[in-house]
């Protein structure tokens, strides 16, 4: 078992080593410059390893590097394995990275919060305290009570 200090190394070197292949080795019209590798991990055997990636464009677009990353495979992991000078290369699988549907998921909901607030600002813009504008009873103070007993 390898320490995670390596294995994170590894994950790393892949990451680069993928990205630059992508950019500039792999002639597939389905891997333009569209593609970003977001994050790699290996496993702690440093058998296998998961890259993950993202597309800018359409479904269509995302389904055709999915299949030009599964047709690239070999060249990439042999291009690692150079890279790398470990004695087993490990096997890579590409996932799509859930990042950017996650993140604009979470831009909606901050705008649907951001417009319940200006909804309840606008509501309470005119609205007046129910009990006062203090409406908690506060202990009566030393000189009050001196002034009360005389």
């Amino acid at each position: 078992m390898a320490d995670n200090a390596r294995a994170k190394r590894l994950a790393d070197l892949i990451r680069e080593v993928v990205a630059q292949k992508l950019q500039r080795g792999i002639k597939d019209p389905r891997l333009g410059s569209h593609v970003t590798i977001t994050d790699t991990r290996v496993t702690g055997d440093l058998r296998e390893a998961t890259v993950f990636y993202t597309v800018y464009g359409d479904d269509e677009e995302r389904q055709a590097v999915a299949a030009g990353l599964e047709s690239a495979r070999g060249i990439l992991r042999s291009e690692v394995g150079r890279a790398a000078g470990v004695k087993f290369t490990p096997t890579l699988t590409f996932v799509a990275d859930a990042l950017p549907d996650t993140a604009r998921n979470i831009e909606d909901l901050l705008d649907r919060a951001r417009q319940s607030d200006a909804q309840v600002r606008e509501a309470s813009s005119g609205a007046a305290y129910a009990g006062g504008a203090d409406p908690y009873r506060k202990p009566e103070s030393d000189d009050e009570t001196d002034d009360a007993a005389e």
